[in-house]
């Protein structure tokens, strides 16, 4: 049975191997526009900053240097129900360097759209078991980022030997590029 987190919240993760499912559903008629939220995976050591260019993890990288987490490519249109986007996770594959895994999710394109989070409803991020199947954590954004164009959605850190996940939730109005200065 899954487990629904609240905002920062932490739960260990017992699989080693497992997908991370992000999902959203938006008000295209709000601005005319359709939307494109895309998902990344920043792949940072001890001091949060990036192990190297190739740990950033996304659309146009879809696969760590190490081969622990894997994009499996970009949905331009947020449609149907269930994940929008998925990254793979094999937790044995990660290398020494890496302290901590970001899940952040970024809307395409924002400024020139004139869209941000406050259009985006139904947001979630989950964890699925990759030998079950089952899903074994989530998290559902509640808040209202009316002005934010970036959403940290949650974290895996690993800590005393074991991983966990981090429900964050926290936003910023500069797009991917605030997460890029933040952690480079």
């Amino acid at each position: 049975m899954a487990i629904n987190l609240q905002k920062g919240q932490r739960e260990n993760i017992d699989a080693p191997k497992f997908t991370i499912g992000l999902g959203w559903d938006t008000n295209s008629s709000t601005t005319g526009t359709a939307f494109d939220l895309d998902a990344s995976i920043f792949m940072l050591d001890a001091n949060k900053k990036l192990v190297s260019d190739e740990h950033f993890v996304f659309y146009n990288n879809l696969t760590s240097p190490d081969g622990a987490v894997e994009h499996t490519g970009d949905n331009l249109t947020g449609d149907g129900d269930g994940d929008d986007e998925q990254i793979l996770v094999d937790l044995t594959k990660v290398g020494s360097a890496v302290a901590e895994i970001c899940i952040v999710v970024t809307i395409h394109d924002a400024e020139s759209r004139r869209q941000n989070f406050g259009q985006v409803r139904n947001s979630f991020i989950r964890i699925l078991d990759s030998s079950t199947n089952e899903v074994v954590l989530k998290y559902e954004l509640e808040e209202d980022f009316s002005i934010e164009t970036a959403v940290e959605f949650g974290r895996i850190y690993k800590r005393e030997n074991k991983w966990k996940f981090e429900a964050v939730g926290m936003g910023m109005k500069g797009g991917l590029q605030d997460y890029l200065n933040k952690y480079q």
